[in-house]
């Protein structure tokens, strides 16, 4: 018996092979579908592996039980090259996940993410047979479900927290553009950030460049008034202290300042350019000033994306918006699904 293995283009390529090599008394054992090596593979049309066997050409006279030995032994072959086929259609689903994976740790998409949502893929089709394809498609289905875009109705006290360096006042001041230069506001800007140096003179510049309202609140009780002078103003943004994410206190007072306000969005303003470790801790612990929206700063600043998706997994609040530079108001853009999406798996996807 001679078995051999044929991987083509169609079926007419195979027969025309398999009946030069085996002869026209040659039975195809097996047929299947198989991608092509490597991870350009996973992307271009499937080659066949045709699997075929014939007689050896010489021909004994043989005894009874030297036919039913060899019948036997041409069962066990054909058993074992099944349970090879079988073993390399495992294996190959697996690489396809592998490889898919691998790609999404490049983008610095966290394990825990990418192991929860094929976890879910796997429980939600537990009886069904699932190709790469069909994975890949359900997992950005479940990339959707958890990238979050917040409407911008334009709500009118609207206040920006954060950790430091993050680029709260930068942001604060495209806002204050964005609202009144483009969409025609009246805006008011607050700032409670008397602890850093050059904080106010920074925001109180742009409100003069912006011919906006600006205030100082030096303290908790300042802030009524100074939102009352202002009801003539269509949005109200105020820009606050960074704090340590780490200090509890500090958070807690900021969320004083807020509950006084009675704000009604509060930015949590994150830098794509911090490590995913410190990203989580600071969205778990900014958690207690009920935070309801995320502005995403510096994306410029990093080529891998994975922190996006991570702001929206551990945060599971939508994103507002995103910055993409220094440049006032230029550098601003209203947070779009669908690019954020291509951004986190890359741009080839």
């Amino acid at each position: 018996m001679i078995i051999k293995r044929y991987v083509v283009d169609n079926m007419n390529e195979a027969m025309v092979r398999i009946r030069y090599e085996l002869g026209n008394d040659a039975v195809i054992v097996s047929q299947r579908k198989i991608r092509q090596k490597g991870l350009i593979g996973i992307f271009k049309s499937r080659k066949i592996e045709v699997t075929a066997a014939a007689d050896d050409k010489k021909k004994n006279v043989k005894s009874n039980n030297e036919k039913r030995e060899e019948l036997e032994k041409e069962l066990t072959d054909i058993k074992n090259m099944v349970s090879i086929l079988l073993s390399q259609r495992d294996t190959n689903k697996k690489d396809s996940k592998n490889k898919t994976k691998q790609k999404l740790l490049e983008n610095d998409i966290p394990n825990e993410i990418i192991e929860d949502i094929y976890g879910n893929i796997k429980l939600k089709n537990q009886d069904k047979k699932l190709s790469p394809k069909v994975i890949q498609t359900y997992f950005k289905e479940a990339l959707l479900d958890i990238i979050k875009t917040d409407e911008n109705k334009d709500e009118r006290i609207q206040v920006l927290v954060g950790p430091t360096g993050v680029g709260k006042t930068t942001t604060i001041a495209k806002l204050a553009s964005l609202y009144s230069l483009y969409e025609n506001k009246k805006v008011g800007l607050i700032t409670i950030d008397t602890y850093r140096i050059g904080a106010v003179e920074q925001l109180k510049t742009y409100a003069q460049i912006l011919s906006v309202p600006f205030e100082v609140a030096l303290s908790i009780k300042d802030i009524p008034e100074i939102i009352n002078k202002m009801k003539n103003c269509d949005i109200i943004l105020i820009d606050t202290t960074g704090r340590n994410s780490k200090n509890i206190m500090q958070i807690s007072e900021t969320r004083k300042y807020i509950e006084t306000a009675n704000a009604d969005k509060v930015h949590l303003v994150l830098s794509m350019t911090t490590k995913q470790g410190d990203l989580k801790k600071i969205i778990e612990n900014y958690k207690m000033v009920n935070y309801n929206s995320l502005i995403l700063t510096k994306v410029d600043e990093t080529n891998a994306y994975g922190s996006i998706l991570s702001c929206c997994y551990y945060g599971n609040v939508p994103i507002s918006f995103l910055t993409t530079g220094q440049n006032v108001p230029e550098d601003i853009e209203k947070a779009d699904k669908d690019k954020i999406l291509k951004l986190v798996l890359g741009d080839d996807n």
